[in-house]
């Protein structure tokens, strides 16, 4: 309620893929934003796989509302070399989890995690893959808060270049986190490169050293 009252877009309320309970507490605030007509959007964070994004829809088919699927994957050479995927074979999943949430009329986001140390072909690769299929937000995410705010902006420049090669209407959101601490520092800098949407957690709490504070942006 406090963040709606603060304009905040919309807020993340949990990863359906991670059991029971964590559906549960997603089904009551969705309820609650729901019953109270708030006008604060919600989302999940959903794995690119197929267990994840099922659970998903099932949620916005009971509540009868269209809950945002955040859907992401590892981009880095370093997540890849640890769970040996090959390109192909994540192509496949991006493919097959976004299309199967587009297909029940549900809006996507694409995630690549660790984004600002995968290299630009691979990136362009897995966010084509995921536009061609359906999604309308695409998520360039400093994992492990290792970018500067130039490396942000000239991210997002080449990010807003990537959409318009594609001919599709397409936003682009920035994720980043506080390990170097400029969190701040690069939400303002995406946002000025033209990101559409800049994510924030309250007082920075998150993973690490946390997330871009979002009572400081």
């Amino acid at each position: 309620h406090l963040m709606n009252a603060l304009g905040v877009d919309t807020a993340n309320l949990g990863l359906p893929g991670a059991g029971a309970l964590h559906v549960e507490h997603i089904k009551a605030l969705a309820r609650e934003i729901r019953d109270n007509k708030l006008h604060i959007a919600a989302n999940t964070a959903c794995r690119t796989m197929m267990a994840d994004v099922e659970s998903h829809v099932k949620v916005c088919d009971e509540l009868g509302m269209p809950i945002e699927a955040c859907t992401f994957i590892g981009s880095s050479p370093i997540r890849r070399l640890v769970e040996a995927w090959s390109l192909d074979a994540m192509l496949k999943k991006i493919a097959a989890s976004v299309s199967y949430v587009v297909k029940h009329g549900i809006p996507v986001m694409f995630v690549t995690e660790d984004t600002t140390r995968a290299d630009p072909e691979t990136l362009g690769k897995l966010y084509k893959t995921a536009i061609e299929c359906g999604a309308k937000h695409i998520c360039f995410s400093d994992t492990v808060g290792h970018a500067t705010p130039t490396g942000v902006k000239n991210l997002i420049t080449w990010a807003k270049k990537l959409v318009a090669s594609t001919g599709a209407e397409v936003k682009v959101d920035f994720h980043g986190h506080n390990d170097r601490g400029l969190g701040v520092m690069n939400a303002l800098a995406a946002a000025s490169a033209g990101a559409d949407r800049i994510h924030g957690t309250a007082l920075g709490i998150g993973e690490r050293c946390g997330n871009c504070s979002m009572d400081q942006l």
